[in-house]
């Protein structure tokens, strides 16, 4: 039935194995991805969107990698957004609303257009191992499938158990069953493993909805997109709403508390800090009276809603009675209610920074096995380690991705270096150089290095070269272009900046906060440069954020060389840090229970991001 022997095998067919076969296949090895089902080959299992703050930035380095999810999330997004338009470029982050069954065909079908991608439906119960390398996988049928390297991307499958109140049942998500022996075969092989937990909300049917007592949340006036490759951008988009729960709505979940699962024991494991259920938030934020609830339309003609916020495990008739006491919930309909669901993982530490386990040769984990949440950061790490197994294999140099390079490579040392204990997710805070990890120069930062392994094709590439030349150009001719008071004075006195009195140079001016590419269009001379030279605007966009943020860029480097000259500074064992209120809550958490003696050990700790390193310094340096 299979090639003698596949060069990768990739078990899981969500992001992260999808990610993955697409990579090793694209590289050249012979992919084989085995799924339990082929029909939910890049199921969005949860909310039916892509993106947000950091994770629109891993999604445009999977792309500029060579990855698919921004060409997929494109061609099934149903609204865009760039979020945090009004803070700087750092802190922009893309965002899609998708179809969620588009975005599944469409990841089905590009993976069908790879070549060298084989598929099969069918559990793998176990791996197959020959010393101390693995060789390959059996499936539940008792087939054995050989392969030079094997990627186990499994999500919430291993050992899955699904909670709705005081109901078990076993299951990888709704509707599916749980994936078993795995867990047990490497835990034999002395591997350490936990269990984590994490939700999701009711789906409801939209027809039962009033939206007219919602506040509406349309898409961007002029939307973007997420592959630098060219594509589809959104011609119309969908609308999506917001509401929010009430001190009455609290109140009736709360009557079913004791029959939680996450108050009555059954569920021991740890759940998404930053993604709780809406019983952890009333019970953690018990002086609010008052959460906002998005509701997001499934896809372009179903009727199918997500609830975003209402994450819940609580007894079914308990999510009902509440959810109908939201405003324009009043005839509310489920298609299906909110449940937990808890889900072996493997802490990270057991591996490389290629993603190889550290036990046994050329057997690679990726995604939530590695206990992180969300579908960017299982995609990352699917691709990575998809590239990683067919380097070894070919016997060339890994591909690691440094911390100053990429998010992923954020993402990736925190999980080898701190571990995790609670489902990980990407925050921009958690990157020292975010300056630099900007969502628009992901293509200069990565697609030179993804083409020079064989990843990213040569049309990739050029385009990533036309852009840097243009924008380059573009950046001298500002630094070499002198305006007049007469030309430049009238715009200055529009933004109530200082007039200058003498002719100066277009980049000084430029560089002022207040002055944006807009303005410096109104001159004949710039206006004339941009259509000669045919420049787009994600050319003028880096133009612009070169000049604007180059003096923070560097601001930026040096405070990151002082860090790490300041990382032995000791911190005094009784030290109170819940007193120093810009800690992030987590931060003083966990530093007040672990107490760490040094601020490299501080640095270490799990949850503890650069930003709350700066804080401390500056408090023990006073």
């Amino acid at each position: 039935m299979f090639a003698e022997q596949y060069d990768v095998i990739v078990v899981g067919g969500g992001h992260a194995g999808a990610e993955a076969a697409a990579a090793a296949a694209n590289m050249g090895s012979t992919t084989l991805l085995v799924t339990m089902n082929l029909q939910t080959i890049g199921q969005m299992s949860c909310n039916p969107a892509m993106g947000g703050i950091a994770k629109g930035q891993i999604v445009r380095e999977i792309d500029a990698l060579g990855g698919y999810s921004g060409m997929v999330t494109d061609r099934s997004a149903i609204q865009f957004k760039m979020l945090n338009k009004s803070k700087g470029p750092a802190m922009w982050s893309p965002r899609a609303q998708n179809d969620r069954m588009r975005f599944a065909e469409e990841w089905r079908l590009a993976l069908e257009n790879t070549p060298n991608c084989d598929f099969y439906q069918e559990m793998v119960s176990g791996i197959l191992v020959e010393g101390d390398r693995v060789v390959g996988v059996r499936t539940s049928l008792g087939i054995d499938i050989k392969g030079r390297s094997v990627v186990l991307t499994n999500g919430t499958f291993l050992n899955g158990l699904i909670h709705i109140g005081e109901k078990q049942f076993g299951g990888g998500r709704s509707g599916e069953k749980a994936s078993t022996g795995i867990t047990e075969q490497l835990t034999a092989f002395g591997f350490d493993s936990g269990r984590m937990k994490t939700g999701t909300p009711p789906r409801v049917d939209g027809r039962s909805l009033d939206y007219d007592a919602m506040i509406p949340q349309p898409g961007d006036a002029i939307p973007e997109k997420f592959s630098y490759l060219e594509g589809p951008v959104l011609q119309r988009q969908r609308d999506c709403h917001m509401t929010h729960t009430s001190a009455l709505v609290h109140d009736l979940l709360r009557e079913g508390f004791d029959r939680s699962p996450m108050f009555n024991g059954s569920i021991k494991s740890i759940g998404p800090r930053y993604c709780p259920s809406i019983e952890d938030k009333i019970n953690r934020f018990a002086e609010k009276d008052s959460h906002q609830l998005f509701v997001e339309p499934e896809g372009w003609n179903t009727v199918e809603v997500y609830v975003n916020g209402f994450s819940t495990s609580l007894p079914e008739e308990i999510q009902y009675k509440a959810l109908r006491s939201v405003k324009g919930f009043e005839n509310v309909k489920f298609f299906r209610p909110g449940y937990a669901i808890e889900y072996d993982y493997f802490p990270p530490t057991q591996l490389k920074h290629t993603l190889e386990t550290k036990l046994l040769e050329n057997l690679y984990f990726a995604g939530q096995i590695n206990g992180t949440t969300g579908y960017e950061e299982a995609a990352a790490q699917g691709l990575m380690a998809g590239v990683n197994a067919h380097l070894k294999i070919n016997e060339k140099p890994a591909l690691i991705l440094q911390r100053d390079e990429a998010y992923i490579g954020v993402l990736i040392d925190d999980l080898i270096t701190k571990g995790t204990e609670e489902p990980y997710r990407m925050f921009t805070s958690r990157a020292e150089y975010r300056t630099l990890l900007r969502q628009d120069n992901a293509d200069l930062r990565l697609t030179p290095k993804s083409h020079e392994i064989g990843l990213a094709k040569d049309d990739r590439l050029r385009r990533m070269e036309e852009k840097l030349r243009k924008s380059d150009a573009f950046v001298k001719f500002f630094r070499k272009t002198s305006v007049r008071p007469d030309d430049i004075n009238p715009i200055l006195q529009s933004v109530d900046s200082a007039l200058v009195s003498q002719s100066d140079k277009m980049f000084k001016v430029f560089s002022r906060p207040n002055v944006s590419m807009g303005h410096m269009m109104q001159l004949d001379a710039v206006a004339d440069y941009v259509a000669e030279n045919a420049l787009d605007r994600e050319v003028m966009e880096q133009a612009e954020i070169q000049i604007k943020y180059a003096g923070y860029i560097e601001k930026e480097k040096n405070n990151a060389d002082k860090l790490q000259r300041l990382e032995n500074v000791g911190i005094p064992q009784n030290f109170d840090y819940s007193k120093l209120k810009s800690l992030s809550y987590e931060a003083r958490e966990k530093l007040n229970a672990i107490r760490p003696v040094t601020i490299a050990q501080a640095a270490r700790v799990s949850g503890v991001n650069p930003s709350d390193i700066s804080v401390l310094l500056v408090y023990l340096g006073r």
